[in-house]
């Protein structure tokens, strides 16, 4: 059975190459390759256990155990709203609840047309803000669930 194969860059090729033998390099590739996939592809994951001869296994056990990374792609537009504790008091929840209902997806599903997906987050750093929904890096804090629609609204115009 042929593996199959991944083109990594020749920026991440460096940096993997950099860091192969020091502690703790293994959380610091896998962030490097989400940011030039926006996920960690199967197929990256197993150029990584080759590369850096450690079982699967281990490079999946980390991947899971860490929320931040991700498996299967994102919209093109990610929605991460703060589940932190000010957040969740001043209403984070119904703000994933409006998101889902509007979108028409749940959990780590991205709408049909690959624009969106959510991400609950624990904290963005931005507690006095709360409650806070991030699209990328554009911050919207103080927010009521029916400021929601409005949000997605112009990515859905941008494309």
């Amino acid at each position: 059975m042929a593996v199959a194969q991944i083109e990594f860059s020749k920026e991440l090729q460096s940096f993997i190459q950099e860091w192969k033998g020091k502690p703790g390099n293994l959380i610091m590739i896998l962030h490097r390759v989400q940011h030039e996939f926006t996920y960690i592809p199967r197929e990256a994951a197993e150029r990584l256990a080759r590369d850096l001869a450690i079982p699967l296994a281990k490079i999946y056990g980390v991947m899971t155990f860490y929320h931040y990374f991700k498996t299967t792609k994102p919209g093109k537009h990610r929605l991460s709203i703060c589940m932190g504790t000010a957040c969740y008091l001043k209403g984070g929840q119904q703000l994933v609840e409006e998101a889902e209902s509007i979108l028409g997806i749940k959990g780590s599903e991205v709408t049909p047309d690959g624009l969106f997906s959510i991400d609950v987050v624990r904290c963005v750093g931005c507690c006095g803000l709360a409650p806070v929904l991030m699209v990328g890096d554009e911050v919207y804090g103080k927010l009521v669930k029916e400021q929601v629609a409005e949000i997605i609204a112009k990515y859905q115009v941008a494309g």
